[in-house]
């Protein structure tokens, strides 16, 4: 049986909203190991002058439960 942990990442990107939540998963894969699965929860940006200035994405990132033995 296997457990798996999902926790939140924020991503944030100038370019995009695809390239925020690419990023949250970069930046997870840092110091999480075993990424097996993303849920993009919610897409925000920042906004000035009525253009967007920076994408973000809210992700969830589900990677399996290892015990030590």
């Amino acid at each position: 049986m296997t457990a798996v942990k999902i926790i939140k990442v924020l991503g944030t990107s100038e370019d995009s909203w695809q390239q925020a939540a690419e990023e949250a998963v970069i930046e997870a894969n840092e110091t999480v190991e075993d990424i097996h699965g993303i849920e993009v929860e919610d897409w925000t940006a920042n906004v000035e002058n009525g253009e967007i200035q920076e994408y973000k994405a809210t992700v969830e990132i589900a990677f399996p439960v290892h015990h030590n033995q």
